[in-house]
């Protein structure tokens, strides 16, 4: 994983690339996943599978040679050649039932896409946190060094005591440390990120969130959560296909037909004639249809529960989405900026000892990194809400 990690840094370095969006990236992961891929190529085998089961069974051919003593070579031979099919109204049956079938198992894809791209969405808007953590740890590592470097002049001047200076190189210690943090975390974002896209590099660097539209009515939410929802509608058509299931299996009690040609040789005579017969499902149809029965019933109780948990995720997240942009607009980002330049121009021109400095810094970097994270929080919460438009 580390070559790759180098390849893409290496790439981004001597390459010049267009600054990728988010949706940049989602449509690259799209195109380059692997579970994605392996999952497209599942759903097509089994949809495969699905038509397969309404095909005509092989045909049949049989040739038997029978020999008499006293006659030298063949005396009669009996050629049968006969074609099984079921009860013509079955395929119909089928043919609906393998419909839906299809069907369920393109809202199963729908949903594994859905759920790997919020993933990847998810890593994208983390890496603009850290990002943002990152340059506010450069601002707070930029302030130190010039402070650092004043103070120990003042202290070789005599201006400046010693706790002040060693307050300073503490400040730069813990600044070190949290950048080390900030850096490992986004080295396991990226590579989780290149995972997701196949390890193929990729060029994503923003640091602000993009745009987007935040719902107001949560009747609309809902309306259009309850239409959208993968997971609802793949659980929708497996009942569906379980339904049409039960109908086919409740045919099954026709009788199989097979029709056929028979020729019959003997030395003086030929003759030819035609077959035909069925079977009676009396034993392999046994509760056949019970069995499709409690399917069917079970498919549509997923169905409803599915749902109810939909319904009760749509209120709660859009709760929960009104509580975290209330606690945002509580935050003046300005006039924090604002306070830590006033703070240090105050502290270098003396009107602030150090110690002080710190203790008013110190509470406003808490609250600076406090609303990156619930940005952070509340943008991944907004990526769930909107994750059936991915």
């Amino acid at each position: 994983m580390n070559r790759y990690i180098t390849l893409a840094i290496a790439c981004f370095a001597v390459v010049p690339m267009q600054a990728q969006t988010i949706d940049d990236v989602l449509r690259q992961v799209e195109q380059n996943n692997k579970e994605l891929q392996a999952q497209a190529q599942a759903t097509l085998a089994s949809k495969l599978e699905v038509q397969a089961e309404n095909n005509l069974e092989d045909p049949s051919v049989e040739y038997s040679p029978f020999y008499t003593r006293g006659i030298t070579g063949m005396s009669s031979s009996e050629l049968v050649v006969t074609q099984g099919f079921d009860f013509p109204t079955l395929y119909g049956a089928r043919r609906k039932s393998g419909k839906v079938k299809q069907e369920a198992l393109d809202r199963r894809y729908q949903a594994v896409r859905r759920d790997i791209l919020l993933q990847a969405k998810n890593l994208c808007l983390d890496l603009i946190m850290l990002r943002q953590k990152q340059a506010l740890l450069d601002e707070r590592a930029k302030n130190a060094d010039e402070l650092l470097a004043l103070f120990e002049k003042r202290l070789q001047e005599g201006d400046a005591g010693i706790l002040e200076v060693n307050k300073i190189k503490m400040e730069r210690m813990s600044v070190q440390t949290e950048t080390a943090q900030t850096s490992a975390a986004h080295r396991t974002a990226l590579q989780g990120l290149l995972a997701l896209n196949g390890n193929l590099p990729f060029t994503f660097d923003a640091d602000t969130y993009p745009r987007m539209e935040e719902p107001n009515d949560a009747n609309a939410l809902y309306d259009e959560v309850m239409a959208t929802d993968a997971a609802l509608l793949e659980a929708d058509a497996n009942a569906r296909a379980a339904e049409q299931e039960l109908k086919v299996n409740r045919q099954s009690w026709l009788p199989k037909l097979e029709v056929g040609y028979r020729r019959n040789t003997s030395l003086d005579e030929k003759s030819n004639g035609f077959l035909v017969g069925g079977s009676f499902p009396l034993f392999s149809n046994r509760k056949k249809t019970r069995i499709a029965r409690a399917q069917a019933v079970s498919a549509r109780l997923a169905a409803d529960d599915a749902r109810l948990k939909a319904e009760s995720e749509v209120h709660s997240r859009f709760n929960e989405m009104c509580r975290l942009r209330e606690a945002m607009e509580a935050y003046d980002v300005t006039l924090m900026h604002r306070t830590l330049a006033l703070l240090h121009e105050a502290v270098r021109a003396g009107q602030l000892s150090v110690i002080e400095f710190y203790t008013e810094a110190d509470n406003v970097y808490c609250n600076l990194q406090a609303y990156i994270e619930l940005e952070n929080q509340y943008q991944k919460l907004m990526a769930e809400i909107y994750k059936n438009r991915l």
